[in-house]
């Protein structure tokens, strides 16, 4: 209980994480019935929760993958993520403003300043919108 009272967690994160504890699977799957059951756990909400945290940072496309190496199914993670795609070229505007004051000013910065915004992962087409200029679509 005190896990899910922290923060949100996944199905698979949840039985990851309490695994050691459990004297059987049974047992253990039992459990996390009862905490679907219940309400107390959810992977929908888990999605909702961790795109939202994600969502200031990263591109919808990074937020769908750890979405699904955290055991969200695919659906729940499209559903999750379904707002951010159609924002991602002003997240990424923002992203970028935070980390860069300025425009780069020889080809190695704008290389360094394109990484950084693939790191996040956004595309190459919106990558190459937000170092266009401002607002050029």
């Amino acid at each position: 209980m005190r896990l899910l009272a922290r923060r949100e967690h996944s199905r698979i994160e949840l039985r990851r994480k309490i695994a050691y504890y459990a004297e059987s699977a049974e047992e253990l799957d039992a459990l996390l019935v009862e905490f679907e059951q219940s309400g107390k756990l959810s992977d929908a909400r888990f999605a909702e929760v961790r795109s939202h945290v994600m969502s200031r940072k990263f591109s919808a496309s990074r937020i769908a993958q750890d979405l699904r190496a955290k055991g969200v199914s695919d659906e729940e993670a499209e559903q999750a993520v379904q707002s951010a795609r159609s924002t991602d070229l002003e997240r990424a505007r923002e992203v970028y403003a935070r980390k860069f004051r300025s425009p780069p000013a020889t080809r190695e910065e704008r290389a360094k300043h394109m990484r950084f915004l693939q790191s996040r992962g956004f595309s190459f087409d919106i990558i190459k919108a937000v170092l266009s200029g401002p607002e050029e679509d």
